[in-house]
């Protein structure tokens, strides 16, 4: 009987224990199946870190702030040909036309008295002391009014007019220098009405009595841009030389040729140079001097 209850009690303990162990939440052996309790979060977090700027690379650097170089070197232009020239006047500030109006020549603009110089070493060709022109015939022999031109070493002629005097010894067949003086910006000739200024054509040896030629035949003002800033060998010898080679050496005048009481000779006929001394001026042509496109 006593060992009987003993085996009861045994059973029901075992079975407490049995019940006792399935009312735990299932979990590992040792660990707890519930979560532990956590402090909710509240607002936004702050940030106390400072986030530093970036530093620059040394490319980017040198990027913004380019090393210092040293002065630029100084190429000089390429020579176009054996021959130095020089802007016509010296010494003033000018400007001059750079487009055709009615003939191939330009207007340098310039202060009185300023100095008109040998483009380009050669000899004296034609000269002219006196102003001649006069608005009643208005001649076209006279219009540059006092001007000398030069047969250059390059074989082209260049005129300078409108001079208000001729320089002391420039007499034709004297050999000048380039930026030699051969006399001063003025008003003589047609342009007694307008401002101070250097007629300046490019042209081809001919006779005094073919004066349309020497008025000029060759748009001077590329090469007036090259003389004044620094290619002093950019020459128009081969340009006049192709010219003239089409047109022959005396062309028959086309533009302003008539005047009041004149008339001009007729092409292919060249007087004999002369010497005009009845109002002391001298237009004549050294015999000396090569033919164009020989020299």
């Amino acid at each position: 009987m006593r060992s009987g209850h003993i085996g009861r009690w045994a059973a029901i303990a075992g079975a407490l224990l049995l019940t006792g162990a399935c009312t735990q939440a299932t979990g590992l052996a040792g660990v707890s199946a519930n979560s532990p309790s956590t402090v909710p979060v509240t607002g936004t977090p702050s940030v106390t870190a400072t986030i530093p700027e970036p530093t620059p690379s040394a490319e980017h650097q040198a990027a913004e702030q380019p090393p210092e170089g040293g002065d630029p070197v100084k190429v000089p232009p390429p020579k176009l040909s054996k021959y130095s020239y020089t802007f016509p006047v010296k010494g003033c500030k000018t400007t001059y036309q750079r487009q055709l109006l009615v003939l191939p020549k330009t207007t340098i603009w310039a202060g009185q008295g300023c100095a008109f110089v040998a483009p380009v070493g050669g000899v004296v060709d034609e000269v002219n002391i006196q102003n001649r022109w006069r608005p009643t015939t208005d001649a076209g022999a006279d219009r540059e009014g006092r001007f000398v031109t030069i047969i250059g070493d390059d074989g082209v002629r260049y005129l300078g007019g409108h001079l208000d005097s001729v320089a002391a010894g420039i007499r034709p067949g004297v050999r000048v220098k380039a930026g030699q003086l051969l006399g001063r910006v003025g008003r003589s000739g047609n342009a007694r009405d307008t401002a101070p200024n250097l007629y300046f054509a490019i042209s081809w040896k001919t006779g005094p009595a073919f004066w349309w030629v020497r008025r000029g035949m060759v748009k001077p003002w590329d090469y007036l841009d090259a003389w004044r800033t620094g290619n002093r060998t950019y020459s128009p010898r081969e340009e006049t030389l192709a010219l003239r080679g089409r047109l022959g050496e005396t062309p028959r005048c086309t533009v302003q040729c008539s005047s009041k009481k004149t008339q001009t000779p007729q092409a292919g006929k060249t007087p004999k140079p002369t010497k005009k001394s009845d109002d002391g001026d001298v237009i004549t042509v050294d015999p000396s001097i090569a033919p164009f496109g020989q020299q």
